[in-house]
């Protein structure tokens, strides 16, 4: 007889397992293309180990979701009156919800685009991103030949994967909003717990750790209090596992600063995207589900490679496309010039735009790149329900953890400089930087 369960070993989780109607969505062509994309896009270039792709990490987001839900749809866990009426009562429902959780964060990531986030924002058509990518494959015909093998609606599994925020004209019941968040949320879902732990790990950047098992334990379905006094039911967490979500909310933190906004890795991204501009048709990727699933990393390397080594195609397009490859071939990417600081900050706001717009000036846009990124404001991702078993009340996590409230904010203005100019351009920026962030009202 053949086996129905069905494991394999993964260093984040132990073992992910899976039945063999799920087999056949794992093995389905969105999912075998994830194989092939990068999570991390070109990060091993400046963190050798990092080569993971969006494969393994969609399977342990599938694994900690349904952790998530057996632990939040337990009679003893659920803590507040309001919330009873919320979960499903019979067993098909339960089972039912917990097999579309399943295969929604097994697709939440299938219309990402080669290397991941690294080319969506500006290789898309209007409109597009690679959530709405990600609703097309799930309503594919091939897709939907194994939804209904596994007996779940496809608007469900739609809905669960993108949740409210890309799905703006479904209709979320209290229930469907919560497993979207269990996948999704910002505070507490489970994309965000893998991702911290798979990328820490095969970075060996340490700070992405944090106590997950005790995370997970202590996630609660709880009613969230509105200024407006009303209330939605939201996870949130019991009161012992605060320093759990607070650890990961910092991990995420330092993650950040020291990874994925790693001023090396971050111009790699600006180079491919230059890259990808000249050598895409029309400058962006297909959004037809066939033609997607038919482009992955390697197809862009194969094309990388081919314009790096091209010296028979004359033209400004060819040899910019030529030039774009050659800095991630040979890895003769800009440098670093200029980092946004407080000192500078305090005394002009726009300092850094100002200090790249007179290096344009001076050496020419050509050589010259800005990245610049704010996070939102602090507190959305950080403010959620949290029960006190000393009291029986559920308040705010900003209200009792000074830990979430001084979390920094996440800011980066990155100036580079074509490698020829450094030196001369170090020099320049040195004699005139007070001059240039000058604000223009002082005299």
């Amino acid at each position: 007889m053949s086996k129905y369960i069905h494991e394999l070993r993964d260093p984040i989780h132990n073992f992910i397992h899976y039945n063999s109607k799920e087999k056949r969505a794992i093995d389905s062509r969105p999912i075998q293309r994830l194989r092939y994309i990068h999570q991390l896009a070109l990060t091993y270039l400046v963190y050798p180990g990092a080569t993971h792709k969006r494969f393994e990490h969609s399977l342990g987001v599938m694994e900690l979701a349904s952790r998530v839900y057996d632990v939040v749809t337990d009679p003893n866990n659920i803590l507040d009156d309001s919330i009873r009426d919320i979960v499903p009562k019979s067993a098909f429902e339960q089972q039912y919800w917990r097999q579309a959780l399943r295969m929604a964060a097994l697709f939440h990531d299938a219309g990402h685009l080669p290397f991941s986030h690294a080319v969506e924002k500006e290789l898309l058509p209007d409109g597009w991103n690679h959530e709405k990518i990600t609703a097309e494959i799930i309503c594919s015909e091939e897709m939907i030949k194994i939804w209904n093998d596994l007996k779940i609606q496809t608007e469900d599994v739609v809905k669960l994967a993108v949740g409210k925020r890309h799905c703006k004209d479904c209709n979320f019941t209290d229930w469907e909003a919560i497993l979207s968040e269990i996948i999704v949320g910002d505070a507490l879902g489970v994309d965000r717990m893998d991702y911290l732990l798979r990328d820490s790990h095969h970075t060996g950047v340490a700070y992405g750790k944090f106590d997950h098992y005790r995370l997970i334990e202590t996630i609660r379905i709880l009613p969230k209090h509105y200024n407006d006094g009303s209330k939605e039911p939201a996870l949130g967490i019991e009161d012992g596992g605060l320093h759990a979500v607070e650890a990961m909310l910092l991990a995420r933190y330092f993650m950040y600063t020291q990874l994925y906004f790693h001023p090396v890795r971050r111009i790699y991204d600006i180079h491919l995207k230059e890259f990808l501009k000249k050598w895409l048709q029309d400058g962006i990727f297909p959004i037809e589900v066939e033609n997607h699933l038919q482009m992955t990393d390697n197809e862009v390397f194969t094309g990388l490679f081919e314009a790096a080594r091209d010296q028979n195609h004359l033209g400004h397009e060819y040899t910019e496309r030529r030039e774009y490859a050659e800095r991630i071939v040979n890895r003769n990417h800009f440098r670093l010039l200029y980092d946004r600081n407080q000192e500078d900050i305090s005394k002009n706001l726009e300092a850094p735009k100002a200090i790249f717009n007179e290096l344009c000036k001076k050496f020419g846009k050509k050589n010259v790149r800005y990245d610049t990124y704010k996070q939102k404001q602090r507190g959305g991702d950080s403010d959620f329900p949290v029960y006190l078993n000393s009291n029986r009340k559920i308040v705010s996590s900003l209200s009792i953890s000074n830990a979430l409230l001084e979390i920094p904010i996440i800011a980066i203005n990155s100036i580079y400089i074509n490698l020829d100019c450094r030196s001369t351009a170090t020099e320049w920026l040195n004699a005139n930087r007070e001059r240039i962030i000058k604000p223009s009202t002082e005299e």
